[in-house]
């Protein structure tokens, strides 16, 4: 089979970019996938055009003499942040077949998955060498005095509560986002949900000296609003969102809470803080998993960084969406968006 009829043959059975190249590095022919990954006039032109490898005649000449193909990894020349695994197969005397292989995706998996066990270990590690030490400290010394025992068992106390909420997020992130492609079947009635939430948190809401405030503007003959889900994901969804809001507000101010239908028909409920707010280049990453803007002060108020990231996987699973918008020193708005129950 000559080569023009191969690409004509199996070039739109592939996926991955295919090309046909001469022994000189000339590209003699291309499917569509190949247009799309590399660019348009790629035929005619030299490979080198178009992927970074600095050993390209090398392989080639390679793949041609021993007959078996050979396989690098490269990226292409018009966008670095792309990483593909090349695979060149000899066809005819002078030709090779070149397999461009899209591996970004499993690239970035796996670097994820390394970032996560890195930070993880990094997360456990704190709290578990600062109870190492106290227990250490408290053997050597059994005739401590009373009150600095008690200060010792004080924070281990809170290291250890440190680790167990860390565990418990962790379990929960693993939970929904193992669930996440199942569309939920139970009925959240929203308002009950979210008054309820709202009562819990009251009482710590005064002793700061918060005041959270609820409105509906749906309008007053408004029905119960209904969504399909679990009530449990969704009010954690609440919880968590709150538990932010009064975190980092400014004293003494008011949180509101809002409901209303959005542009498209569906359920917004709005969450809104005073406080320092959040700079615009930080946003677009508050939903990664551990991404603090300010780590210490978020492990002062006993964040584990994972708050977020659950909360975007239980709205992602319950087909919605969570919008983010802040204001230096004056508004935050955490804006969860769900489709109403069609039956």
């Amino acid at each position: 089979m000559h080569e023009k009829d191969l690409i004509k043959t199996f070039g739109s059975l592939v996926d991955d970019a295919l090309l046909v190249i001469g022994h000189d590095l000339i590209i003699t022919d291309a499917n569509a996938a190949s247009i799309r990954l590399l660019g348009d006039k790629v035929i005619g032109t030299n490979l080198n055009d178009h992927i970074v490898y600095s050993g390209l005649a090398e392989e080639l000449s390679t793949c041609l003499e021993s007959r078996k193909p050979v396989e690098f990894p490269t990226t292409p020349t018009n966008n670095h942040y792309r990483h593909i695994r090349a695979r060149m197969i000899v066809w005819g005397k002078d030709t090779v077949i070149m397999l461009l292989l899209d591996m970004t995706l499993q690239h970035n998996l796996e670097k994820m998955r390394r970032d996560f066990v890195a930070n993880v270990s990094h997360e456990l590690r704190s709290p578990l060498t600062s109870l190492i030490g106290f227990v250490e400290t408290m053997q050597n010394a059994p005739d401590m005095e009373r009150a600095d025992r008690q200060r010792f068992l004080r924070i281990m106390d809170e290291e250890a509560k440190r680790m167990s909420r860390l565990i418990n997020d962790l379990m929960s992130l693993s939970k929904v986002e193992a669930d996440e492609h199942i569309i939920p079947e139970g009925k959240v009635f929203v308002k009950s949900l979210l008054m309820a939430t709202i009562n819990v948190l009251s009482n710590r809401a005064l002793k700061s000296g918060h005041d959270i405030r609820f409105h509906d503007y749906r309008g007053q003959k408004a029905t119960e609003p209904v969504i399909r889900g679990g009530n449990d994901e969704i009010m954690e969804v609440f919880q968590n969102l709150l538990d932010n809001a009064l975190k980092y507000s400014f004293p003494a101010s008011i949180i509101k809470v809002e409901m209303r239908d959005d542009a498209n028909g569906r359920l917004a409920i709005n969450i809104i803080n005073q406080g320092e707010g959040i700079t615009e280049k930080h946003i677009p990453r508050l939903t990664e998993r551990f991404y603090r803007v300010d780590k210490g002060r978020s492990r002062q108020m006993g964040g584990t960084g994972l708050g977020l990231a659950i909360v975007k996987h239980i709205i992602n699973k319950h087909r919605g969406e969570l919008k983010i918008t802040s204001a230096l020193n004056k508004e935050t708005v955490f804006s969860v968006i769900l489709p109403y129950a069609t039956d």
